[in-house]
């Protein structure tokens, strides 16, 4: 169920990036050219799209590109690469990349196990969650709340409450 609401994530992150990146036809023609290749199942064409676009900051190609390193399509399975990715999404802004993050975190792949920001990176993706989504990332935060003190929940309260979001442009 959280795969199928990711994969929803990703195509509704692919719009909203077409969309904001309207003045810059060419990176929106390669993202777009991602995400064709990507729904083909093209993942080394896909990733050959995201790489550039990644690199020079873009979120959505970013997170793009940690859910292809977190689940082995067109790269090599790696989850600390995946949560490079994902972070440098995530630091911007990137709801998606947020979640997965947070789920990283909560399980320990590709980063150290740590539940305080693990529930710091939920917080935030929930907060900015489509409405769609909103529910279902509730939950999931909830479920990672119930394995924490009241310390270790008030100060992942306060990461999230001191996070500020920085563009990589």
């Amino acid at each position: 169920m959280f795969d199928r609401l990711r994969r929803i994530g990703f195509a509704t992150a692919a719009v909203a990036a077409l969309l904001v990146s309207a003045g810059d036809f060419a990176a929106a023609a390669s993202f777009r050219q991602g995400v064709s290749a990507y729904n083909r199942q093209e993942y080394l064409l896909a990733a050959q799209n995201f790489f550039p676009l990644a690199e020079r900051g873009d979120p959505a190609a970013q997170s793009y590109l940690g859910f292809m390193f977190e689940t082995g399509r067109g790269v090599p399975k790696n989850y600390t690469e995946a949560a490079m990715w994902y972070r440098r999404a995530a630091e911007q802004g990137d709801s998606l990349a947020q979640y997965s993050l947070g789920l990283l975190y909560d399980k320990g792949q590709g980063v150290p196990q740590d539940i305080v920001e693990a529930n710091k990176w939920l917080n935030l993706s929930t907060a900015s969650a489509p409405r769609g989504a909103r529910e279902a990332r509730a939950r999931l935060r909830d479920a990672v709340t119930t394995k924490m003190t009241r310390g270790e929940i008030a100060r992942a309260r306060l990461r999230a409450l001191e996070w500020v979001p920085t563009r990589e442009r």
